[in-house]
């Protein structure tokens, strides 16, 4: 009885699928993280767009240098909101309770939200990336700045996603993971050279915003949405993409670390 059982038992590999499908259902079905993830940063776009339609020099249009930082955010929202605030949730509510006392290898549970953010956030950069392109002529990357756009994204969302999940052991459930992490993240997105020229912003809020992931994901997109020329804007009067890749591996690892000794499957007692 116990081989037979045990030969009936889905593969892991099964299981991961099946898990990162219900993650992505339990996403979709919940209209205000789909609003809040998905629309605001699409909204954003369309009204920055619309309002500071001017040049900031070089015939380069403020949408077009928008374009990288809104991208950032949306990977950001994607990624670290998102997990701080679903993995609170369900924690408050008893899922991961459930789920750790079921057969399920506990894997399969951060496989699947890597999944979910995975597809959100390419979801969500080619939304922004078709609205920018049709709505604003907003010019796309080209050539090898592709493989630059795919390697930021990736860290980024990888650094992000790992702190998220590493935020939400902080809150006690959902509501106040949000009212936690968006605050801080709005803070991030204006000093991080979001909403803003970077090299408008006051030197001692650069000096803050480049302790954390957001600000290296955005100088790491404006390379590949910016002509080289306005690269002696940068505070280094680059584009640093080496220290890109250092300062998002390190978050990484930061954020893995933080996540091996804060996660926890159940509310405190």
């Amino acid at each position: 009885m116990t081989a037979t059982t045990e030969r009936s038992l889905p593969s892991v590999g099964s299981v991961w699928r099946t898990r990162g499908g219900v993650e992505l259902k339990e996403f979709f079905r919940q209209r205000e993280s789909v609003v809040f993830t998905l629309a605001f940063p699409v909204i954003l776009l369309v009204v920055f767009g619309a309002v500071l339609d001017y040049d900031i020099g070089g015939g380069v249009t403020f949408t077009q240098y928008f374009m990288a930082g809104i991208v950032a955010a949306g990977i950001l929202g994607a990624s670290l909101q998102n997990m701080a605030i679903s993995i609170a949730t369900e924690r408050s509510d008893g899922t991961l309770k459930h789920l750790s006392g079921t057969p399920m290898p506990k894997s399969a549970y951060f496989v699947g939200k890597v999944v979910q953010v995975l597809a959100v956030t390419v979801l969500i950069v080619v939304i922004l990336l078709a609205v920018g392109r049709l709505a604003y002529g907003v010019v796309l990357p080209s050539g090898s700045d592709w493989i630059t756009f795919v390697w930021v994204t990736a860290l980024g969302s990888s650094a992000c996603t790992l702190l998220g999940i590493a935020v939400s052991s902080l809150a006690k459930n959902g509501r106040s993971a949000s009212a936690m992490v968006t605050p801080i993240a709005l803070v991030l997105q204006f000093i991080s050279g979001v909403f803003f020229q970077f090299s408008q912003v006051p030197t001692w809020m650069q000096t803050i915003a480049a302790l954390f992931p957001l600000k290296w994901m955005a100088q790491g997109l404006r390379s590949v949405f910016l002509p080289d020329a306005l690269a002696a804007a940068e505070p280094a009067g680059s584009w640093e993409l080496g220290r890109v890749a250092l300062v998002l591996g390190i978050w990484c690892i930061v954020g893995l670390a933080l996540c091996v000794k804060t996660f926890r499957w159940q509310d405190r007692g």
